[in-house]
């Protein structure tokens, strides 16, 4: 889950095609300032396909273990790609990093950043009422967070930005926890493995506020699960809880399970969960 681990192997997914095929046809605006705490900038970059543009927004969760880390747009372009080629305007949205900040500084970053494209969302060319995320391990859960627990936001705040909803129409989750309480530091049969991670030093109540699975209710966006059945670091369990969840709620829900992946996906299975993705954002983020 650490910062850019699951990413880059994404990326060697699709770097090749990148490097094969025409220069796409993008519009790159570098470091949007989204809001400010502690007197740093909390900052996304946006992707704006040129041609054939369907005027969604798809923000990726720029997320590993809760990490999140910038790199200069250009060379990010290509993992992209396949999301601006389809016509989706992609926002890679930044959120304060462990082990500086917090899984609960994270979520609430990450609400703040689709408030805020809502809000301008005449500036990106975008429909306001069309907004999809996605994002993988980390990156997921804060997906999932989005899909789960948003709100309308506050009509009376002082701040324009909070008085706009986060809520999203469309998530699409990699490999993703859903249950933090199983997770964190303080969870007396979590994998050894979760100690390397600061953001999981959280008390049990911050674990079940921020656990997706236990803000699942009715009027949830649509999701798409994709995970590996060989994942041993958030094992497939994670999906399946929160698949059944959704489903019991009657939201739109599908599970697409990997039998030989784990928490990273090959070349083969990364297209055809690529292609799950686009799939699914055509399905529910199309025009009404």
């Amino acid at each position: 889950m650490r910062n850019g681990a699951l990413i880059v192997a994404m990326w060697f997914v699709f770097a090749p095609l990148a490097a094969n095929a025409a220069e796409p046809a993008v519009t790159i605006t570098p470091d949007v300032v989204y809001g400010h705490k502690d007197g740093l900038a909390m900052t996304f970059d946006v992707f704006t396909p040129t041609q054939n543009a369907k005027g969604v927004g798809v923000l990726f969760m720029v997320s590993g273990g809760w990490y999140s880390g910038w790199q200069p747009p250009e060379q990010a372009q290509a993992f992209y790609k396949p999301v601006t080629d389809a016509g989706y305007t992609a926002f890679a949205v930044r959120h304060g990093s462990s082990p500086k900040y917090g899984i609960p500084d994270a979520v609430s970053d990450v609400r703040r950043a689709v408030r805020f494209i809502r809000l301008h969302a005449s500036d990106y060319g975008i429909d306001p009422n069309r907004i999809g995320v996605y994002g993988m391990s980390a990156g997921g859960h804060l997906s999932l967070m989005l899909g789960t627990g948003s709100d309308e936001g506050k009509a009376d705040d002082a701040d324009p930005v909070l008085r706009v909803s986060d809520r999203v129409q469309a998530v699409v989750a990699f490999v993703a926890p859903t249950d933090l309480t199983i997770m964190v530091h303080s969870a007396p049969n979590h994998l050894p493995a979760y100690d390397g991670f600061p953001a999981l030093a959280l008390d049990m109540d911050g674990a079940k506020t921020h656990s997706p699975l236990l803000l699942v209710s009715n009027d949830d966006a649509p999701t798409l699960l994709l995970a590996g059945a060989k994942d041993d670091l958030v094992p497939i369990d994670h999906s399946r809880h929160i698949r059944d969840a959704l489903d019991k709620e009657k939201v739109a829900v599908k599970l697409v399970e990997f039998p030989n992946a784990g928490h990273g996906f090959g070349p083969e299975d990364g297209l055809a969960a690529f292609k799950e993705m686009l799939a699914w954002f055509d399905t529910h983020l199309a025009a009404k």
